[in-house]
């Protein structure tokens, strides 16, 4: 099965999914982010846009490849794989 690692600020909005080893079937990278809701609800309100593309500043790789579809999330997570789900901070 595929894990998820996601960088550490996103546990103060999801605090369900810190300190565990987040386990998800093999499937596309929405069926993944999916799965991941269904651990902590409202995930993917956060990470993706009403139209369920990647908001502009979220990130999502497999292993160590950028994903390529940030509309649909069809890029393929196989079982051996690591999801890295991590948002751009900004400011002045």
């Amino acid at each position: 099965m595929p894990t998820v690692e996601m960088t550490s600020h996103l546990y103060q909005f999801f605090p369900v999914l810190e300190n565990r080893t987040i386990s998800v079937p093999a499937g596309s990278v929405a069926q993944v982010l999916q799965h991941v809701n269904d651990i902590a609800p409202g995930f993917t309100d956060y990470v993706l846009d009403d139209r369920g593309a990647l908001r502009r500043h979220v990130y999502v790789c497999i292993n160590e490849t950028i994903v390529f579809d940030r509309k649909t999330l069809s890029d393929y997570v196989s079982d051996e794989s690591v999801v890295y789900i991590f948002q751009a901070l900004s400011g002045g």
